[in-house]
């Protein structure tokens, strides 16, 4: 069992390379296949209230684990290319978040930073 995001993508990049799809993993079509299953995850969502999306049926949320994977799956294989580390990134971008988003100002509050 895979336990961390370096032993997924070295597994993600050999399944990649013994089919010899390389050739087609550019960043740009990565980012593309990516939005495409963002898009298939959101309309698993589409029409259900607020407590159905939370209550989701055991084959919904299978499904919904399967996109869920693909986007995952994509977003690790764009940072691959780019030489990204996804945990370095994130926690960055948590750093800046913090900044941007200080407790005592945002609190129960979701507007957009540039709102405040």
């Amino acid at each position: 069992m895979m336990t961390n995001l370096e032993t997924l993508r070295q597994r993600l990049a050999e399944f990649a390379a013994m089919r010899d799809w390389d050739q087609f993993h550019s960043p740009k079509n990565l980012a593309m296949a990516l939005i495409a299953e963002a898009a298939e995850l959101v309309e698993h969502f589409q029409w259900l209230s607020e407590e159905q999306s939370r209550q989701l049926s055991p084959e919904k949320k299978q499904a919904v684990s399967h996109e869920i994977a693909d986007i995952l799956i994509y977003l690790i294989r764009i940072a691959d290319k780019l030489d990204i580390d996804l945990i370095t990134a994130a926690e960055a971008k948590i750093q800046i978040n913090e900044t941007r988003y200080p407790v005592d100002m945002v609190k129960g509050d979701a507007r957009r930073a540039e709102e405040y």
